[in-house]
């Protein structure tokens, strides 16, 4: 319908006895196909996510990631359990503007999480293109 999200659950329980990021399993696998074509994510929590305690951590998820798409989430008001299958996260799906850029090094994602891919890159803008 008018939902821009895909829900995310635990595939398993959590128990935080601190305030300590914690990754938290899916069972969700990457790459994310929207009508046939990967796309990229925003990992971000859902709405009601803060009142039970949980901060989701934002997370970017490529195009071309292979593997588990984990949550990392953090409490301040430990101890706090969670119990599987609870919805707790929302991925956003994001176009690919960046597509016509040229990577300063190739570099294929492969099985990594929580990593970058590659050497920085610097954007620049021709000051006299620039929104007046």
């Amino acid at each position: 319908s008018g939902s821009l999200r895909l829900d995310l659950a635990t595939a398993i329980d959590c128990t935080w006895i601190n305030s300590k990021p914690v990754k938290i399993a899916t069972g969700t696998q990457g790459p994310i196909y929207i009508h046939g074509q990967p796309t990229g994510a925003l990992l971000i929590g859902q709405s009601s996510t803060p009142m039970k305690g949980l901060n989701v951590l934002i997370g970017l998820i490529d195009k071309d990631f292979h593997g588990e798409i984990q949550i990392m989430a953090q409490t301040l008001f430990p101890p706090l359990y969670v119990s599987k299958g609870t919805r707790v996260a929302q991925l956003i799906p994001l176009p690919q503007l960046a597509e016509t850029l040229t990577p300063l090094q190739e570099q294929p994602r492969g099985q990594g999480v929580f990593g970058s891919t590659g050497q920085a890159a610097l954007l620049t803008v021709d000051l006299h293109q620039r929104p007046r």
